[in-house]
């Protein structure tokens, strides 16, 4: 059973290179400013113009999209609508979790048609979480995958896989490889969340690419059976 591992570039050539080597360029948006700290209008400008220029990059339609910091909550599903507007296929910026920043803890957890409040459905391909007993365990990649232990992460991953039946979607961000970043001065939460383990991810990362199978998200949800439409309660 295949899994999807998403990359994203936004700078000229580089995006380019990604796309020409088989990898699928999906949209992050511009600004990375949480959606439900912007207006509707603000919104629609920066992420049209965002997929504009990724599909001049790369001369093909961009059909994916992930919200800044998973930020399409309950009170932003509004951004569902726009994302149908644009022309976006699928959405995978839904995370079936509680945290203090984002998360909708009742979504499903395979991928499953959102309806957007226009009474519109989006493909949305949900932030990979396993479960163990009554607990949501997140390990789709990021701060989660610095801080657990590599052994709990792979065998989630592999859970998800196995037990449940299901892909699941990993990210990481370049700077979580880069161990000799400066350190700016910030709070411990966000000290914990953004230092921690960055000697060790590089190593962690070809190790669970060793270890699993990826490919584009595009090609994994055009093998998958969606789950039906699905209303998230505001």
């Amino acid at each position: 059973m295949p899994f999807s591992f998403w990359v994203t570039k936004h700078r000229g050539v580089r995006t380019g290179e990604i796309a020409a080597a088989g990898h699928e360029i999906a949209c992050h948006g511009m600004s990375h400013k949480l959606i439900y700290k912007q207006s509707r209008e603000e919104f629609r400008q920066e992420t049209r113009r965002s997929k504009q220029l990724l599909e001049d990059l790369v001369g093909k339609p961009v059909l994916g999209y992930r919200a800044a910091s998973f930020s399409i909550v309950k009170s932003s599903l509004w951004a569902l609508d726009e994302l149908l507007d644009a022309g976006f296929s699928y959405d995978s910026s839904v995370f079936p979790v509680r945290h203090d920043n984002y998360g909708i803890p009742d979504a499903p957890l395979a991928p499953f048609e959102i309806t957007a409040p226009s009474g519109r459905t989006l493909t949305e391909f949900p932030m990979s979480v396993a479960r163990w007993g009554a607990l949501r365990l997140p390990v789709s990649g990021g701060g989660y995958f610095r801080i657990f232990p590599y052994w709990l992460t792979r065998s989630s991953l592999k859970r998800i896989n196995e037990h449940e039946q299901r892909s699941f979607v990993f990210y990481l961000h370049p700077w979580e490889i880069d161990a000799g970043q400066p350190r700016v001065k910030a709070g411990w939460k966000s000290r914990l969340r953004h230092y921690t383990n960055l000697s060790r991810c590089e190593e962690r990362l070809r190790l669970l690419l060793s270890e699993f199978p990826f490919a584009p998200m595009r090609d994994v949800l055009a093998g998958l059976r969606i789950e039906a439409p699905a209303r998230v309660a505001a």
